[in-house]
């Protein structure tokens, strides 16, 4: 079958701790794969991953051109313990990945409670629901911060905790793991071996921008780099560029001349928005990646030198996919808005690598026992 042949060699692709993991099958399932940002971090730490499940089509091209997983177009609420254990196959170590849609989630978000079960909310209870039927050895979730806050994330703790799962979940800073980004996540692992938990900071000091991005090739506004149409940046009216002009790195809108002030900004309520319409700084890591990075408008994502917003390639780079990750075949359109989703809601590739060398640690720790 082929997927029991992906999962018992992609293991020996691990290059620290895992030789003596090497003879044990480990397969791995993720949920709400997206692009593929935690797949791919895990198989970089050895963690074979067979498929990746997603409703957005979107997804397919990127998450099958640079990993070894297939990918099935699903509504995780439509899958079936039947089709997740056929997935898992015959290996002995059994890890169910995901990241339930965040937007319910967010501090954005205005319906909280009101989708219930059924909406959105929903996806963790369907997370569990596989969880449960399934058993896999090690669960993991990543989420936005505020989940915490909610009813179902607790009640998903607590399944886990009923059936026989170490539970470990926290708020964790991807800075301090390798990703060139302030990006503050919830991240819970569990275990029916026993307990687990992230690994220690890897990185004292943060990467920042320059060292991200730095050195990718200069382009205007409304221009695409010749060799890579991922490096695009949006196009400016007149007047944005005009403001991109007079903003200054870690500065606000309140540089600007009186007349370059949008109405919006003086008003009020627009005052304690200082955020939008700015520029990054070089010697600090980015702000949060959103699904609309892509334009300075949205938020501090405006060139620290260049007067334009990040490309959609440096925004991907600065979630810590690697600069030759795929996101389009070579004669396919490039969306603003579909791939400023797929690169904003991803798993920074880098947290996933931190996520699987914690389920590595804890592996490694079970087997020395």
């Amino acid at each position: 079958m082929k997927l029991e042949t992906e999962s018992s060699n992609l293991i020996t692709h691990g290059v620290e701790h895992r030789e003596e993991l090497s003879m044990t099958t480990i397969s791995c399932v993720d949920l709400f794969c997206g692009a593929g940002g935690l797949t791919h971090g895990l198989i970089k730490e050895g963690l074979p991953v067979v498929a990746g499940i997603d409703l957005d089509p979107a997804c397919e091209f990127p998450y099958e051109a640079n990993n070894p997983g297939r990918f099935i177009k699903r509504d995780v609420k439509d899958l079936t313990t039947d089709e997740l254990a056929q997935l898992f196959g015959d290996a002995e170590i059994r890890v169910l990945a995901g990241c339930a849609p965040c937007q319910p989630f967010s501090t954005y978000a205005q319906r909280y409670e009101s989708d219930g079960k059924e909406g959105k909310w929903g996806l963790l209870y369907h997370f569990a629901r596989l969880a449960e039927a399934t058993m896999p050895d090690i669960v993991t979730m990543e989420n936005v911060p505020t989940v915490a806050k909610h009813v179902v994330f607790h009640d998903f703790v607590e399944s886990l905790k009923h059936l026989g799962y170490k539970v470990w979940f926290d708020v964790v800073d991807s800075s301090q793991y390798g990703v060139p980004q302030m990006r503050r996540r919830m991240v819970l692992l569990a275990s029916l071996h026993g307990q687990i938990e992230m690994i220690a900071p890897t990185h004292n000091k943060p990467i920042t921008v320059k060292q991200a991005i730095g050195r990718l090739r200069a382009i205007r506004a409304g221009e695409s780099a010749p060799r890579d149409k991922l490096h695009t940046s949006s196009s400016l009216t007149e007047k944005n560029l005009l403001r991109i002009m007079h903003s200054r790195p870690g500065g606000t809108w309140r540089d600007w001349p009186e007349d370059l002030v949008a109405d919006c900004h003086k008003a009020d309520t627009g005052r304690t928005y200082p955020g939008v319409y700015g520029r990054m700084e070089w010697d600090k890591p980015a702000p949060t990646m959103t699904t609309q990075c892509y334009g300075f408008g949205n938020g501090r994502f405006g060139h620290p030198e260049q007067h334009r917003a990040i490309s959609l390639r440096e925004a991907a780079i600065l979630q810590s996919f690697p600069r030759n990750y795929k996101f389009v075949p070579k004669r396919g359109a490039v969306s603003f808005t579909v791939l400023g989703r797929l690169i904003g809601n991803a798993v920074p590739v880098e947290l996933g690598r931190a996520i699987a060398k914690s389920i590595n640690a804890h592996l490694a720790s079970v087997k020395a026992q």
